[in-house]
């Protein structure tokens, strides 16, 4: 019987992700088609192609787990025997890969907007998500250090050779996904609300047919710099550089609608005909910042470690591929400033690091408090207060003065819930007035429902809330950073913060004074940094608001169970080889997409701005401080103390 038992389990385990996750993805991207209003390059036959290599990739994968690992891939029923064979020489998680694939040439094929540019980029961050929320902590417990990389990977950090696998590796995983990922923001076009921010001089300002040559060499400069590095460490930077500068380059280009049109010029050479050519092959709406100047840079500090001795003609031409930039009219001034500050940025990434996690570990332990009689005034309320007084004043600027009332309810429900909510999850003798995050969700929508009951509408209080909720949760991150919840597990030094106040629940209940930790909190509020970006372009460009409120718990549940893989809280249940909070997550994403499958009910307006806003977030911001700063020390009623 429990052979049996085993059976059936790995067929239903099977049947969820052969048939049912398939078919609900399909069903998304149908239901979903009328809200995603964006156009679909590609040709059914290319779209087919992809489809195939995915396929294949896929089919590669299995069939390796199958052979050298004797399983199949089921996490709850995983191979015996770590496999480094096969395509997993090759690619480090081959089936995700795939099936990421799969899904983009699917929706190419059949000509899916939704597919394109909702559920395919989803399933893709899902993968990821996977991996670092669970796979790749499951393998290290099961295998340990009986684990190789493949062939394909970002280069190691140290001063061996560059070898061929090495060089390819950033031509597959860094140049080819930049390519990619800016075609597709050429297909999406020039956004309805686009603007310009270059000065009005530069519209007088001549076109230099000849320096088409500069601008054009920089395809060139970039393609070789791979070969050209000499160490796997100078292909590290080249690579990391180059990954983070995609990521938030690409992250501007899809939330702020800057765009830069070529000043006009009429050709009177090859050079200003191979301009015209190169024009009418790029886009407007990808040039703040300026890639040209940036891959150029990159380009530059390979090529002077490989000849330190002439390093003045590799930035000399660097800066001539920025001058290019202006001078071919192809970009604006404000395009090669932005792109130079990213460079400064991503060039200096480690020590913009180590000045985040020092700013961290400083409010970690900076817990002070005040006694008045009975009560106690803790400092790190004021930071939920900062929050509240923000998230309230977008909401209702969002939803206009009539809608203030409304705007209240919600926040007070989700006040109460939150508290509530904790109380079952987190609530101990040493935690009588917790809050939860998740509590909140929960609050928001029954005070959403509530403020419907009275008139507003249920969706549009949703929707102000989704693009208001980042900045709560952000502001009340460094809140948990002070408080010591939400910390995470041991790590280097390098990458964590120390805990050393008395006072912080780190030292009081985990025995983890003094040892580096993962600052959760932290990644926590970039990643919310990110799902602000994204839900508020979503508003701006006038989005439906199930779709709004969709996308934010989509992207808040993706980063959570990622961040909990990451905690060390012991009071957190694990249930089925998960955290508690890690299932929620899940639940946020299934039920985000569902949301994004209901019919539209509203669509965002533009803002409505008056002071009622501001001075109401002010309000419930002194109340949310007094409720999450302010407690009785010397009580152990219920809810009585925040310690």
């Amino acid at each position: 019987m429990p052979m049996i038992s085993d059976r059936l389990d790995k067929i239903l385990y099977g049947m969820l992700f052969v048939i049912v996750l398939p078919a609900f993805l399909v069903a998304w991207a149908m239901l979903s088609e009328p809200k995603v209003r964006l156009p679909v390059a590609g040709s059914p036959e290319f779209g087919l192609l992809v489809e195939l290599c995915g396929g294949a990739i896929m089919a590669a994968g299995v069939l390796a787990l199958w052979i050298y690992g004797q399983g199949l891939p089921m996490s709850p029923f995983p191979p015996k025997y770590f496999v480094a064979k096969g395509i997993y020489r090759y690619i480090g998680h081959p089936i995700y890969v795939g099936f990421s694939i799969l899904c983009i040439g699917v929706s190419i094929a059949v000509h899916s907007a939704s597919g394109l540019w909702l559920v395919s980029p989803i399933v893709v961050l899902g993968c990821v998500a996977l991996v670092f929320g669970y796979e790749k902590h499951d393998l290290a417990k099961r295998f340990g250090s009986f684990r190789s990389s493949p062939l394909l990977r970002i280069p190691a950090q140290n001063d061996e050779p560059a070898g061929t696998w090495d060089r390819l590796s950033v031509y597959l995983l860094v140049l080819l996904p930049w390519v990619i990922l800016y075609e597709a923001v050429k297909a999406l076009g020039v956004p309805n609300d686009a603007f310009s921010l270059s000065f009005s001089f530069e519209a007088t300002l001549p076109v230099w047919e000849w320096t088409e040559a500069i601008y054009v060499s920089t395809y060139l400069f970039v393609f070789l710099a791979p070969l050209v590095a000499r160490s796997k460490s100078d292909l590290h930077q080249f690579s990391v550089s180059g990954l983070i500068s995609t990521s938030a380059i690409l992250l501007l280009f899809l939330s702020v609608p800057v765009v830069a049109f070529p000043r006009p010029f009429e050709s009177h050479s090859v050079l200003g005909n191979l301009l015209l050519l190169e024009r009418s092959k790029d886009t407007p709406a990808a040039a703040f910042p300026s890639f040209h100047v940036l891959w150029a840079l990159l380009a530059a500090q390979v090529y002077r470690r490989h000849w330190p001795s002439t390093k003045l003609l590799w930035w000399g031409w660097a800066v001539l591929i920025s001058v290019s930039c202006i001078t071919t009219g192809m970009h604006t001034i404000g395009d090669v400033i932005s792109a130079l500050l990213v460079f400064f940025f991503v060039n200096r990434i480690s020590d913009v690091w180590k000045r985040i996690r020092s700013f961290s570990e400083r409010v970690a332990n900076s817990w002070k408090e005040w006694q008045v009689g009975s009560i106690r005034i803790i400092n790190h309320g004021a930071f939920a207060g900062v929050g509240t007084f923000i998230g309230l004043t977008i909401a209702g600027s969002l939803v206009g003065p009539e809608h203030i009332a409304s705007v209240l309810i919600v926040a007070f429900s989700g006040l109460i819930i939150s508290a509530l909510w904790a109380q079952f999850i987190e609530g101990s003798p040493k935690l009588l007035r917790p809050y939860g995050y998740y509590g909140g969700v929960v609050g928001v929508v029954i005070g959403a429902i509530i403020a419907g009951a009275l008139g507003t509408s249920v969706w549009l209080m949703l929707g102000s809330f989704c693009i208001a909720g980042p900045w709560i949760q952000s502001f009340g991150r460094l809140r948990c950073l002070t408080q010591g919840c939400c910390h995470g597990r041991e790590t280097t030094l390098l990458v964590g913060i120390r805990y050393n106040h008395p006072r912080s629940r780190v030292c009081r209940l985990t025995g983890l004074t003094g040892v580096p930790l993962h600052p959760t909190p932290v990644y926590s509020i970039l990643w919310n940094v990110v799902i602000a970006f994204v839900v508020t372009r979503l508003w701006f460009l006038g989005s439906s608001l199930v779709l709004i409120a969709g996308m934010y718990l989509i992207l808040a549940g993706l980063g959570r169970f990622v961040e909990e893989a990451l905690r060390g809280e012991p009071q957190t249940p694990i249930v089925g080889g998960l955290r508690l909070y890690q299932w929620i997550a899940i639940l946020s994403v299934v039920v985000g997409a569902v949301f994004t499958l209901l019919p539209s009910m509203g669509e965002a307006q533009p803002p409505q701005f008056s002071w009622l806003a501001p001075i109401t977030g002010f309000g419930f911001g002194v109340f949310t401080w007094i409720a999450l700063g302010v407690d009785f020390p010397n009580s152990n009623k219920r809810f009585a103390r925040l310690v």
